[in-house]
Formats: structure tokens, sequence, C-alpha cells
């Protein structure tokens, strides 16, 4: 069975700069955008590099106010309402995808505001530019070794004991003989690698899907309605392999908190694609 190999942290150490692997896949992902960008700007009239530039400052913010307060209002409202001073402390973590997302689409609402376009116009420009940025966003929690699966088949082959899931794991083996041979073998027990489930779905996946089907001209509104089906559709199916966060419905081993906001976005993209398609938007 595997184990988790427990990467150091820091990818590289100069001098009193510390360069952590999640700092990188933030490069990484900002650079895809970029490059990616200039493509789409090449190939289509209207946009320019600056755009690409521009787009990109406004993104990053709508990511970490969205996130962070997604996080706050969907998965520990309890906590943070208890201790307000700690909504601003974003170094510590806690960030939600919904609510980036949520806060990507007011960024891109304002920036299509202020440059004469409509918010489906400069969504059907962005969406094939995001999914290999969630991909590098997942490798970064694998290397990290956080949000890990739910338990897995020992047999399984690429079944990966997290040795930072010890604690739950040990909750998990308690009253269970098998499970607790298991844990004391390995010290823990088998999961999903979820997070390079997620990396190849909502990533490289779903990006191949809109690189080709942004490749031609769409009805506006198309290309955005099937990256909220693809987004929402791969994630709702990545979540039965991930051990689900605690929401404002407690931990669900059913639908999760993941799943249940994933719903609306795929019922919107459905709506989105059918009223571009029948040419409605």
């Amino acid at each position: 069975m595997l184990v988790h190999p427990q990467f150091n942290p820091v990818a590289l150490q100069l001098g009193p700069l510390a360069v952590r692997w999640y700092g990188l896949m933030y490069v990484c992902a900002f650079a895809a955008f970029i490059l990616l960008g200039r493509r789409r700007c090449n190939a289509q009239t209207g946009w320019t590099h600056l755009d690409i530039d521009d787009i990109l400052f406004w993104g990053v913010l709508g990511v970490v106010i969205g996130g962070r307060l997604g996080q706050v209002l969907f998965y520990e409202p309890e906590y943070y309402f208890s201790h307000p001073a700690e909504i601003i402390a974003v170094w510590k973590g806690g960030m939600s995808f919904h609510g980036g997302m949520l806060g990507v689409f007011a960024a891109l609402w304002a920036y299509g505001r202020k440059t004469g376009r409509s918010f489906l116009q400069v969504g059907d420009f962005v969406g094939p530019l995001v999914p290999l940025g969630l991909m590098f966003g997942r490798i970064g929690n694998f290397i990290n070794g956080e949000l890990w699966g739910r338990l897995a088949d020992p047999r399984l082959p690429w079944a990966m004991v997290f040795p930072q899931a010890s604690a739950d794991d040990l909750g998990a083996a308690d009253g269970h003989p098998a499970l607790m041979e298991l844990f004391t073998q390995y010290h823990g027990l088998p999961r999903h690698p979820s997070q390079l489930y997620q990396a190849g779905m909502e990533g490289l996946l779903l990006f191949l899907i809109l690189w080709w089907y942004s490749a031609k001209p769409r009805p506006t509104g198309a290309v955005s309605g099937v990256f909220l089906i693809g987004y929402g559709v791969f994630r709702f199916i990545g979540e039965f392999f991930r051990s689900p966060d605690a929401g404002i419905f407690g931990y669900s081993y059913t639908v999760s908190m993941g799943q249940w906001l994933s719903l609306p976005m795929i019922l919107i993209g459905v709506w989105m694609f059918w009223r571009a398609r029948s040419g409605r938007l």
C-alpha cells in the first residue's frame, strides 16, 4: 500500500526566503492563464494582452475575497461569527472554491462594466483559461497532504495512507478489528488520493473539453454554460471520493456540502447553455 511521500512544503530555500510548493502552484496557475489567454487573444478579435493582465488582477481579488467569505458562510459560520477577527486571517488557510467562483463572477461582471462588455462575453473568454489553474491547485493540495480522500479498499493499487489523517483514521478504526490491524501496520488507513482525481477531472479534462469547444465561434453564453456544467458534474463526482468538509449541514457522507453547492452550478449551466443555443441570452 502506498504512503504519501510527505513532501517538504518548502520547495526552495533562498537564504531567508522560503518558496513553498503551494506558492509555486499559484505561479504555475497564473502563468498558464497568461499564456493561454494570449493564445486566445491571437485567435479572437476585440481582446488584447492588456485585457489578460487586467482580468487576472481582478480575478485574483475575486478569488481571495470570495473564497474567504465562502469559507466563512458555507463551511464554518459558527466559528467565524464567534471569532470575527479571524475572518481576515487568510494566511491561516481556509478558502472555499464555490465562494471564490462567486467572487470571480463578481469581478468579471465589474470588469465587463468597466470595458463595455457583457458578463457572458467576459465569461466565455475566460472560461477555458481557468481549469489548468484548478489542476495546479489540486496538485498543491496533494503535495501538502491535505483534503485527502475517503477510506479506500486496501486492494486498490493506488490506495494511499496520509499520515496527516492519522487522527481521523484512528477514529474510523476504533471498534473495527480489521481496520485497526491495518492502522497498526501502516500507521494509517488506505484512502483515495482524491486531490489527483480532482486535478484530472476538474483540471485537465475540463480544460480539454472547453479548449476544444471554444475553438469555434459559439453563441454568447454557451462556453460559460459548458464550464458550469463541466465543473459542477466533475466536482459532484469527485466528492464521492473526497472526505466531506463540515458545512452548515455538518459532515455528510450522503450528499456533501461540495455536492450541494455544485447542484445549482449544474442547473444554471444547463439553463445558460440551452438559452444560448436557442439564441435567447
